[in-house]
């Protein structure tokens, strides 16, 4: 398939922002960064969304690729767009919410990712791109407050 377009056109994203509530803290499972930009930060397991794939599925995709996490089920959560948020080009993405119990929390980094780890939501590293702002409102979301 051959694609030819007048004007350029922005990339499509799926994210999936994956919660693990335990009884005495919420994590939220986020990836290293294996590649620029922001190589060696920390963002949401995601990536872009392949010509002929849906966008949820994508997300699942991605999930697997990066975390080897299955069996999530994501809704679909926000679409952000804000111009400059990715230095590479335009880029559109859905985040997705999703929640995973403590037998279904075994993750390890594979393709993009250099580590796959569980962060309490008290306790984040920086994150790349306008992941912060994203996480402040996924946890308004589901209503849980740091502490």
């Amino acid at each position: 398939m051959s694609f030819t377009y007048d004007y350029p056109r922005p990339a499509f994203a799926a994210d999936a922002i994956v919660f693990l509530c335990e009884a005495e803290s919420t994590k939220v499972l986020l990836i290293e960064r294996k590649h620029e930009p922001f190589a060696g930060s920390w963002a949401f397991p995601g990536g872009f969304v392949e010509i002929d794939e849906e966008i949820h599925d994508a997300a699942k995709r991605e999930l697997e690729e990066e975390t080897g996490l299955t069996n999530v089920e994501l809704e679909e959560f926000k679409l952000v767009g804000t111009v400059g948020r990715d230095p590479r080009t335009r880029v559109i993405s859905v985040f997705y919410i999703g929640f995973t119990t403590l037998e279904n929390s075994k993750v390890a980094a594979s393709d993009d990712a250099s580590k796959a780890k569980w962060f309490s939501i008290n306790e984040l590293p920086p994150l790349a791109f306008d992941h912060s702002e994203v996480m402040q409102l996924a946890l308004n979301k589901i209503n849980v407050a740091k502490a």
